[in-house]
């Protein structure tokens, strides 16, 4: 006689080990979407890292320069700017493939909920990365370029550190204007009411101040860039969990009579 209970775990061993090659195959090909978009950027590599640092270049001083403390370091950063670049590009891609696995599992209310949120969650993403490219970049530089002077001090910078600044600040403004989302899902999931989240205003306000202290420099204008954005950000998110969410019934007629 066969054994009942090996044969009910043989179908999910199968059932596993299809998931685990779906999952290598959907890998497969994000990785290589990034590399094909990488392969055609790769030319261009300069050119990338130079229009990354221009918002620094413009705002050095005269005959300012970068320099290259590694010797690698005049390959290599270009080539890692190109990569995330080629990343960004083919982040539709990945997102799709990640889509594409996961969606099986999911009920059809949570399809119509993830794709919308994954396309504005990029979105608000290439925005944070702008703002910070297009208007934070410069204030910064422009400031500490101001504070050197006096000084005395040449204010130049290896490759590798205004690299690593760089995705600081990307990665912390691209996770900044995301906050509307993260607005919007706490209201629909049921975590926190629209109402909790108008009453707890102030203490946004305060830690958007508190957060903007500990990532820019210690400059007040530095760190309005970010809190001000924050701060309006969230009331963005209040708005949209307004139109999304339908409040219960009395909840907000209890906010209004307090």
């Amino acid at each position: 006689m066969s054994d009942p209970q090996h044969t009910n775990q043989e179908p999910v061993e199968e059932t596993f080990i299809w998931h685990l090659a779906e999952l290598r195959d959907r890998i497969i090909c994000a990785g290589a979407a990034v590399i094909v978009v990488f392969i055609g950027l790769v030319y261009w590599a300069p050119d990338i890292f130079r229009l990354l640092a221009r918002p620094l270049m413009q705002n050095l001083p005269k005959d300012g320069k970068m320099i290259v403390t590694d010797v690698t370091g005049s390959f290599f950063v270009p080539m890692k700017v190109t990569m995330l670049v080629a990343f960004i590009i083919a982040l539709p891609i990945v997102l799709y493939q990640i889509w594409a696995f996961v969606a099986p599992g999911l009920y059809q209310h949570e399809k119509e909920l993830v794709a919308p949120l994954v396309f504005s969650s990029y979105a608000l993403f290439l925005c944070g990365m702008a703002f910070a490219y297009f208007v934070v970049f410069p204030t910064i530089f422009r400031v500490m370029a101001h504070y050197n002077a006096p000084l005395g001090a040449e204010m130049t910078t290896d490759i590798d550190n205004y690299l690593s600044f760089v995705l600081t600040m990307f990665l912390c403004f691209g996770v900044t204007f995301e906050v509307p989302i993260v607005v919007v899902l706490l209201a629909r999931m049921g975590v926190v009411t629209l109402a909790k989240l108008k009453q707890i205003r102030p203490y946004v306000i305060v830690g958007a101040f508190v957060i903007s202290a500990v990532v820019t420099p210690p400059d007040v204008f530095s760190q309005l860039i970010l809190a001000i954005p924050l701060i309006v950000l969230y009331e963005v998110g209040l708005i949209a969990a307004r139109l999304v969410v339908v409040p219960k019934e009395g909840t907000e007629s209890q906010v209004t009579a307090k």
